[in-house]
């Protein structure tokens, strides 16, 4: 997998609701009606939305905020793309790793 996807809904009574999903590629819907998409291959942010305000794109602090909610399937996504997550460090201080390079 290499997308993060976050979409918020507003319920009838006003409260919001989150649905979160991973996927290998974005779909034109994806795009249209998720408020956060990440990419974990090229670990950058897709999109950032909340209420229809663009927020700061900054990968990190994006994911750092995600990890508190999502740390397994976060960890999932940086090891099947090929970095490694060092998670025994405070998780302010969360270390990525990129990928050895492949001597042959």
């Amino acid at each position: 997998m290499r997308y993060l996807i976050l979409t918020y809904y507003r319920k009838a009574n006003g409260q919001t609701d989150e649905a979160m999903a991973v996927s290998k590629n974005l779909k034109t819907r994806d795009i249209q009606m998720a408020n956060v998409i990440l990419d974990f291959k090229k670990l950058e942010v897709v999109k950032a939305t909340m209420g229809g305000v663009q927020v700061p794109k900054n990968f990190d602090t994006i994911v750092q905020y995600y990890m508190q909610h999502y740390k397994k399937i976060i960890t999932r996504l940086f090891n099947e793309n090929g970095y490694e997550v060092d998670l025994e460090k405070n998780d302010k201080d969360t270390e990525i790793q990129p990928p050895e390079p492949n001597p042959s």
